[in-house]
């Protein structure tokens, strides 16, 4: 595939990733997942439904999932820990 010309705008682009890629990197995290297309357009559906992010989504989830894994620890007998 051969490259497209560049252009002043994709110079600066190129140039603007260079120079923050590893800042950017530090800052944020991108996990590479996948799930079965048809649950992924029910959950965005309802993400959109009520004007949330997939960002809450993730937030919320953990939350309830260290909630979950407390209440199962505490069940636990200490000798069983």
């Amino acid at each position: 595939m051969e490259r497209k010309a560049d252009t002043p705008a994709r110079k600066s682009r190129r140039k603007y990733e260079e120079q923050n890629r590893d800042e950017r990197k530090q800052k944020n995290k991108v996990w590479g997942t996948s799930i079965d297309r048809q649950y992924a357009n029910e959950i965005d559906a309802f993400l959109l439904k009520h004007n949330l992010t997939k960002v809450e989504l993730i937030v919320a989830g953990y939350q309830a999932l260290m909630q979950q894994v407390e209440a199962k620890n505490n069940r636990q007998s200490p000798s069983e820990q």
